[in-house]
């Protein structure tokens, strides 16, 4: 399993410990972030996340075989707010394609967002992923993040977006 910017690391450790016999790899580039996982890891003895950081891009394309992952966890990624800023955005084709490419049949992509309009985005861009199909839920129930609870605050619904690979 693939959590893409696990940030401070509480949402990756959380789902690594309620599911022990899963093996994850947590992708951040924020220094701090990465430095709070991994004390969680040793304090937690959490035998089952390995951390990477590096852009989540670049470990997807040259880290990652194809069809290997069980699963993609994409939670509240950069929403990019203003309309000039949406080329940043992380989920676009090319990213959908790449993602999909690297779930391994049946796997499934996980994603949340409280930004409406990145989440019908999201919904688009996946959507139209040959790839991937619509499902019901995901690899493991998502606890409530840090990005979630201050979307909370500021009256952002979550949306939470599954996604499966289909079985060529």
């Amino acid at each position: 399993m693939l959590e893409i910017g696990s940030g401070m690391g509480e949402t990756t450790a959380e789902i690594a410990r309620a599911h022990p016999q899963a093996d994850f790899i947590a992708a951040e580039v924020h220094g701090p972030g990465v430095g709070s996982l991994l004390n969680r890891i040793e304090k937690e003895n959490l035998s089952n996340i390995r951390v990477v950081r590096h852009d989540a891009l670049e470990v997807l394309e040259h880290m990652i075989p194809d069809r290997a992952l069980a699963a993609i966890h994409l939670f509240f990624p950069d929403p990019w707010p203003k309309k000039r800023h949406h080329k940043r955005r992380l989920v676009q084709s090319a990213f959908a394609a790449l993602a999909a490419r690297k779930l391994a049949p049946g796997g499934t992509l996980h994603a949340a967002t409280d930004w409406p309009d990145y989440a019908e985005h999201m919904n688009e861009v996946f959507s139209r992923e040959g790839l991937l199909q619509p499902a019901a839920a995901g690899f493991a129930p998502r606890p409530v993040t840090k990005f979630e609870a201050r979307g909370r605050r500021l009256g952002h619904p979550a949306r939470d977006l599954f996604f499966r690979r289909k079985n060529p």
